[in-house]
């Protein structure tokens, strides 16, 4: 999308870094400490120049053996305190990073399977695994390597220079007179780096985007013969992605070359100007120690300005992240509002008052449907292709809102439903069925505690499926890997009816349930189905018009308009569209 390559631009954005500092306030007794290892260090790390300075002047210079032991004692314990607060400050930061990114991903995940169907009809799956993954994996260097590192690095720099102003002004300003230098060729990187690291992100992104579909379709690739073609494609995509990383590697080739060779001239004007103080240190006050403090102030004080940039660029790479998943979790365009009414059992009644409902503004697929289905009623619907037969099972699950007009079930609004109530009275079996790589345990009952093995079984024997899972390496815990790709297809339709039976459901759905199996597995299961519509309300979706004509009421539908509706043997006797399908069809099997 292109609005993601927006956020490149400009300085940090104080908003989002808000945001994304509400995730830290149930860590935040760990923040606090981390704020406060981070003033500890950046205190004492200039205090060891001072200390040196100090033995230099005033032990070594007038041989002062046990004085300068005792400084040597007090420098290996602030050595030993330093790294101590170190050490507890990288694991904390880790810590809360990992702790962080783990409630995003759950909120992010939580809120991606709630979205309606439409969200997904229009993102690529590959960018959702990139926002859930790679996105949200960025996050953790913000604690790591960017928020905590960059105040301890910035608290340093002020430090350093209050103790070299302190220790000598003019040698401070000899120190610092190549800083301009330092400053524009770190501004210089930091807006390179930036929009590279934004590139690496949005290539990720595609290339994510481009592996999860074609491998999902790679029948498809393979039936015709694409495979060329593809590998084509994919190497340009690669080579975009390897073309932005290059060019954030070849940022930070030049950069810290650079301010290597800036920091070096600075230490050589120091030693210059201070090597002469120190010849004439009657006069300017330049000793020994204090140029070899400033030596080791100004490796210190270059130190974190080089760092800075990194991890500002490690800052602005979370935050681009941070803004994608915020995006995300604030589209409410695409959010399911949940009703209230969550009955414990319904009748079964349906009806659907003046629909009207569009995929895509402006290209109506139903048009003013009005539909009344009793409870225990069995209606089938027939019609061509994109009649909106289909269409209809969607809008009842609320797998897509209604443009206009009401469906309801039991004379309740179908939107006034709590989802997962409304859904559980709903058994579906659909044409395309998926299965998890999993057990066939876990594909049926899709980890809900509330169903046993003997709600399985009782299911499997109802549609005659007990004898090919009895067969199966484990029965029930036999994994079908992704996709089901271990079984056949009529035995992955039989999971999905023992899938959609098992929660023994007022309402059941068959939306072209038997196109996919071979006719005798068909005579097998029509008898079951039978038995699943024993008392429920059945909507049956079928091209073989001969699996309905049983039905209580059959709904022709037609460019999303119902033309016809009444049993098998009025509508053949009306001639009109139903009678057509039926010739059509049954001239085609003489």
């Amino acid at each position: 999308m292109d609005k993601e390559k927006v956020s490149s631009g400009n300085i940090i954005d104080w908003s989002v870094l808000r945001r994304l500092m509400q995730f830290v306030k149930p860590y935040k007794g760990r923040f606090y400490l981390l704020i406060g290892l981070t003033l500890v260090i950046g205190f004492l790390t200039p205090v060891r120049p001072y200390l040196v300075q100090y033995t230099l002047d005033h032990h070594v210079a007038v041989g002062d053996y046990s004085g300068m032991v005792t400084i040597i004692i007090w420098l290996f314990v602030l050595l030993v305190a330093q790294a101590a607060a170190q050490y507890v400050h990288t694991y904390i930061s880790g810590r809360i990073g990992q702790y962080v990114i783990r409630d995003i991903r759950i909120k992010l995940y939580e809120h991606i399977i709630n979205l309606k169907l439409k969200f997904f009809d229009k993102t690529p799956i590959g960018r959702l695994v990139t926002r859930t993954v790679s996105d949200v994996e960025t996050l953790a260097d913000v604690f790591s390597e960017g928020l905590a590192a960059m105040a301890g690095d910035l608290l340093q720099i002020v430090v350093i220079l209050a103790f070299m102003f302190y220790t000598d002004w003019r040698l401070s300003l000899v120190s610092l007179s190549t800083i301009p230098f330092m400053l524009l060729a770190t501004y210089i990187f930091k807006e390179k780096i930036k929009v590279a690291f934004n590139d690496v992100r949005n290539a990720v992104s595609n290339l994510n985007a481009f592996v999860q579909e074609h491998i999902t379709g790679m029948s498809v690739v393979q039936l015709f013969g694409s495979e060329k073609r593809e590998y084509t494609r994919f190497q340009e995509i690669n080579k975009e992605h390897r073309d932005a990383h290059l060019r954030s590697v070849l940022y930070y080739s030049v950069y810290f070359p650079v301010a290597e060779i800036i920091a070096a001239m600075g230490i050589g004007l120091l030693m210059w100007y201070g090597a002469r103080g120190v010849i004439n240190a009657e006069e300017t006050g330049i000793t020994i120690g204090s140029l070899t403090a400033f030596i080791m102030y100004i490796q210190m004080f270059f130190r974190p300005i080089r760092m800075i940039a990194d991890r500002y660029n490690t800052l602005q790479m979370g935050i681009v992240s941070t803004s994608r998943i915020i995006n995300l979790l604030d589209d409410e365009e695409y959010a399911v509002k949940s009703g209230t009414h969550a009955p414990a059992s319904i009748q079964g009644e349906v009806k659907f008052e003046h629909v009207w409902f569009a995929y895509n503004e402006g290209n109506d697929v139903l048009r003013d449907v009005n539909l009344d289905i009793r409870p225990g009623e069995k209606i089938a619907l027939v019609g061509a292709t994109g009649a909106g037969k289909s269409s209809i099972i969607n809008l009842l699950n609320r797998f897509y809102d209604i443009n206009r007009g009401s469906i309801r079930v039991d004379g309740v609004d179908v939107r006034d439903y709590a989802l997962a109530s409304l859904r559980r009275h709903i058994g579906v079996v659909l044409q395309d069925v998926f299965l998890f790589s999993d057990s066939i345990r876990h594909n049926i009952t899709l980890g809900s505690p509330d169903v046993s093995d003997e709600m399985i079984w009782h299911a499997a024997d109802l549609v005659g499926a007990r004898k090919f899972i009895e067969r199966l390496p484990g029965g029930l815990d036999y994994n079908v890997m992704e996709r089901g790709a271990t079984l056949s297809v009529g035995q992955r339709q039989l999971i999905s009816f023992i899938r959609a039976m098992v929660y023994d459901p007022k309402i059941l759905v068959l939306d072209e349930a038997t196109s996919s199996v071979d006719s005798e597995t068909e005579s097998m299961i029509q008898e079951a189905i039978d038995k699943m519509m024993s008392h429920r309300t059945s909507i049956v979706i079928a091209h073989r018009l001969s699996t309905i004509q049983k039905a209580d009421k059959i709904i022709v539908m037609e460019k999303g308009e119902i033309r016809e509706r009444g049993r098998h043997e009025e509508l053949l006797e009306a001639n009109g569209p139903y009678a057509q399908l039926h010739r059509m069809q049954f001239k085609e099997l003489a």
